[in-house]
């Protein structure tokens, strides 16, 4: 079987050599050895300068709503995974769903006005499959209206445009470092923020809010990561460069592929943009002859696991499909490409013969 994603797991015997440190110390969370010399090296490593790591990348959402003081409304995207609205739910804020562009399946900019009231208080958008959002006009108008940006970068690790990282962008942005995304501590995450007095807020935020043994400044929660995946994310990073390029030689074999195959449409790439190739989106048009649901079912018969990514819409689900911004009369580019998107198999271990086999598949299934 060919699954859709496959988590790299560095050399058992390397990190073995972590653990052992780690038994021998009995420090494994709360700040230890490991934990500060990841943050120091994925700081330099993503070129940013203030980076807390996080248990997961949900946690860091959620305190990052927090630190901000977010309240009121929020305007989203529809096309993402859950945890982006549920950060919203759980802090008591409101989502505002509002379209995305047919490019790039980003929110759509040009939309973002026309959804802003007196309750607005921030823009949360996503940048989608490892795709920069259009962050110029974005802070642009959060400026003109006094608005936060915190930008879901779960998709964006090490993402950068005109060689320089995006995930300096708005006020914060969150990065997610689950088992299947291209840099895994098998579940984790971080914020960026901009200043160390920020990043102070947020590692008392994620520590319960204690500033000291004996101080509690704010109502935070336990959202540490602890040393076991600090070590693990550690070795990720000796291995993260290699893992990336692989990933671009599929995609690359699978452009010059499926190009070529009609009613099969691919997110253009930009020169000016520097990728991380997370993952494969494909666009099931209606002129492939068969649809996408077929498409699916097809190569599932075949052992060949892909994923409706993002399918169905945030916006679908009982908890917000009673929200006014939900209605699919607002969302038609969202909802028509949560209908038509198919990811296929991408991990570093996926050879070229799988790519080929996965595109002949794809190719007759059209004739």
């Amino acid at each position: 079987m060919i699954k859709v994603t496959q988590p790299f797991l560095p050399p058992l015997e390397e990190y073995q050599k972590y653990l052992e440190q780690i038994w021998e110390e009995k420090w494994i969370t709360n700040g230890g050895r490991f934990h500060q010399e990841l943050e120091h090296k994925m700081s330099q490593y993503l070129g940013v300068e203030h980076l807390s790591l996080f248990s997961n990348g949900t946690l860091a959402l959620m305190v990052a709503l927090q630190v901000l003081k977010i309240e009121g409304e929020v305007i989203t995207t529809p096309y993402s995974f859950v945890a982006t609205s549920h950060s919203l739910w759980w802090n008591g804020i409101t989502p505002v769903f509002v379209d995305v562009n047919p490019v790039d399946c980003n929110l759509n900019p040009d939309l973002i006005e026309a959804a802003i009231t007196d309750k607005t208080t921030a823009i949360m958008p996503v940048h989608v499959y490892g795709n920069p959002c259009d962050t110029e006009k974005i802070d642009a108008i959060a400026k003109k209206y006094n608005l936060k940006v915190i930008y879901d970068a779960a998709h964006a690790f090490n993402v950068k445009q005109d060689n320089k990282t995006i995930l300096n962008s708005g006020d914060l942005s969150i990065l997610s470092f689950h088992a299947t995304k291209v840099f895994n501590t098998v579940e984790g995450g971080a914020i960026i923020s901009p200043d160390a007095e920020t990043k102070k807020m947020i590692d008392y935020l994620k520590n319960f809010g204690f500033e000291n043994e004996t101080t509690v400044v704010a109502p935070g929660i336990n959202s540490k990561m602890n040393e076991l995946q600090s070590a693990y994310g550690l070795l990720q990073l000796k291995f993260i460069d290699n893992n990336i390029s692989k990933r671009k030689s599929l995609t690359e074999l699978y452009k010059s592929r499926l190009e070529k195959i009609d009613g099969v449409e691919l997110i253009n790439s930009n020169d000016n943009i520097t990728y991380n190739y997370s993952y494969m989106p494909v666009f099931i048009k209606e002129s492939y002859k068969k649809s996408r649901n077929d498409l699916y079912d097809y190569l599932k018969s075949k052992d060949i696991l892909s994923r409706r990514y993002f399918y169905p819409l945030i916006t679908e689900f009982p908890v917000y499909n009673d929200l006014p911004t939900a209605s699919k009369r607002n969302l038609p580019i969202a909802n028509m490409k949560a209908e038509e998107v198919l990811c296929l198999p991408l991990y570093e271990e996926l050879t070229e013969k799988q790519v080929n086999l996965i595109c002949d598949l794809i190719r007759d299934f059209n004739s």
